[in-house]
């Protein structure tokens, strides 16, 4: 064999060429660059291309409409159930070791004390709870935290079935004699977060989200750069953009109904589920993109949406074990975990499920009507 020919011939081995089939490119079922004929891979390479789940691109699109149009009515309607983090105020912990908290009781116990109170969270066990209420400095908290003492006593000794709520007055308007010394209550935490530096950390999550937003489209563009004309890697960018933003007013969306309806607050925890989802959402869809990526120079004769299809259906099966692995931890979470990770993993949970169907069943439609939109109109203007 002549130098020229063998060079030739290696250089059709690395790009996957069938030098027995009139040097047609041939790419095998599992994506690499090894040459292997049609007919001898036939079973899993047909198998593949039989299926065309890009055609119901709109259909995907339409599904994922439903999901988020209820989500911003919510948002519009009745925004986000903020928590001291962005509106300023204090968190109360406290736990014992003899009977259960009530929650009637401990509002009264406030009320008392004239501290307007937003919010009280019992854990499964109702050993624990945690009161989020207006500001309060740390002698107004030991008040608290002796009434709280005198509840649980009183609520031991009259039983679980009786109000354990003192009074402190008689109807008469004279003092009652004075309750026992209560049992030590501990208190487990204690912050107060002022409004100046809640409205602080409201900037600094949206532009937070802003920047991640920007560098995400940035990165893309810069990592598909060399993407064969005329397809664009600030399109492949630009989709990603969108399908995370998909998973974003999801997961924001519910969370909305959730503060109206069930009192669930948002707080920068919350944040940072946010840009957990939005790293892994982009994740899932690059995974896709890089595949079509490759596959584009490969199948030169073929559509766009062709190749586009092929690709996903290489990476389906991956993207939904990762998905389905994380989502199974997280489940775990959400189920034996403490209260005060309850709605973080909640989110992360909700993401993780959003992500995936996004960067599979949005993302890639999404390019591929934007790339046939491009292609249709250069056609008539040509």
């Amino acid at each position: 064999m002549g130098k020229k020919k063998h060079k030739k011939y290696l250089e059709q081995k690395r790009l996957g060429v069938d030098t027995k089939n009139n040097g047609q490119a041939v790419l095998s079922a599992s994506g690499s660059s090894k040459p292997v004929p049609i007919k001898s891979d036939s079973g899993e390479f047909k198998t593949l291309v039989s299926k065309n789940i890009i055609k119901y691109k709109y259909w995907y699109l339409g599904i994922s409409a439903l999901l988020i149009i209820p989500g911003l009515i919510s948002l519009g309607f009745f925004g986000l159930k903020t928590s001291i983090d962005f509106t300023g105020g204090s968190v109360l912990k406290f736990s014992r070791t003899e009977g259960t908290w009530d929650e009637k009781e401990v509002r009264q116990v406030f009320d008392s004390q004239k501290v307007e109170i937003g919010q009280v969270l019992l854990d499964v066990s109702g050993k624990s709870v945690t009161i989020r209420a207006k500001s309060i400095d740390s002698t107004k908290n030991e008040e608290i935290k002796t009434a709280l003492g005198v509840v649980a006593k009183a609520q031991i000794e009259l039983g679980s079935d009786q109000q354990a709520f003192p009074q402190t007055e008689s109807e008469s308007g004279q003092p009652e004699a004075p309750i026992p010394e209560a049992p030590k209550i501990t208190q487990t935490s204690f912050e107060t977060v002022g409004s100046s530096i809640g409205a602080e950390t409201v900037k600094k999550s949206l532009l937070a989200l802003g920047v991640a937003c920007l560098g995400i489209v940035l990165y893309i563009a810069y990592a598909f750069r060399n993407i064969p004309k005329p397809y664009s890697g600030f399109r492949f960018g630009v989709s990603a953009i969108l399908a995370m933003l998909h998973d974003a007013v999801i997961v924001t969306g519910i969370f909305s109904m959730l503060g109206h309806f069930e009192g669930v607050e948002v707080d920068s925890m919350f944040i940072t589920a946010l840009l957990t989802i939005i790293g892994f959402s982009v994740h899932d869809t690059i995974v896709v993109f890089d595949r079509v990526r490759e596959n584009l120079p490969k199948f030169k004769g073929k559509s766009f949406e062709w190749i586009a299809n092929f690709s996903i259906l290489e990476t389906l099966r991956r993207s939904i074990a990762t998905s389905a692995t994380v989502a199974i931890t997280l489940t775990a979470l959400l189920i034996f975990g403490g209260a005060t990770i309850k709605y973080f993993v909640l989110a992360l949970l909700i993401g993780v499920i959003s992500g995936t169907y996004s960067s599979i069943f949005n993302a890639t439609p999404i390019l591929v009507i934007w790339e046939d939109f491009l292609s249709k109109r250069t056609k008539r203007t040509s």
